[in-house]
């Protein structure tokens, strides 16, 4: 007549060292789920709330020759405007953390700017952070997304706030949504005229 035996190996288990084992494959996975949870944050540096400017366009190229442009050494410099006054003091290679130095206009009215890159996903996108300059904040989030094999979605979004006083009034002269629509319309129109024509 058969009988309910146990297994031979949960026999020689004892009960206490099975609960232990299930609490530490519960540790390992919630231990998972934390170093997740904590990437996402870490990587989630965008205030909430919307945008100060947002702007997008589409570009008759592939994703990959668009973020090869827009990754490049060179990118800044030929997004800038003719007569922008502008003046390279470092650029880092593009990368988690990496720094870019410069002066915009002409004496005595310059402005010098220091970012660092954040959320740099190559080929996808990257977020430059003001550590110093004219104002109180500003964090631009630069994406670009596939819409089919030939054409490429660019979008740009900044977060800004304005220093108060004086600085805050010269400020708003100078960032503000119509010069800005301004700066990325020129933008748009290099970035064209470097991928389309493979440059």
């Amino acid at each position: 007549m058969a009988t309910d035996r146990p297994h031979p190996h949960e026999a020689a288990r004892p009960p206490r060292r099975r609960a232990w084992r299930r609490l530490g494959l519960l540790g390992v996975v919630l231990g998972v789920v934390a170093v997740l949870v904590l990437r996402r944050n870490r990587r989630t540096s965008l205030p909430h709330g919307a945008p100060s400017f947002a702007r997008a366009f589409e570009v008759a190229a592939p994703v990959e020759r668009v973020a090869a442009f827009h990754e490049g050494p060179e990118a800044l410099r030929r997004l800038q405007p003719p007569g922008s006054g502008a003046t390279f003091h470092r650029v880092d290679p593009l990368g988690e953390g990496s720094v870019t130095e410069f002066t915009m206009g002409r004496w005595p009215l310059t402005i010098r700017w220091r970012a660092v890159h954040r959320d740099v996903t190559p080929g996808l996108g990257f977020t430059d952070v003001q550590v110093a300059g004219p104002m109180r904040q500003w964090i631009h989030r630069h994406e670009y997304r596939a819409l089919d094999r030939g054409r490429t979605s660019v979008s740009d979004r900044i977060w800004y706030r304005h220093p108060d006083g004086p600085r805050g009034a010269a400020t708003r002269l100078i960032f503000n949504p119509v010069a800005l629509g301004a700066l990325f319309r020129y933008r748009a129109h290099a970035t064209r005229c470097a991928v389309q024509a493979g440059r």
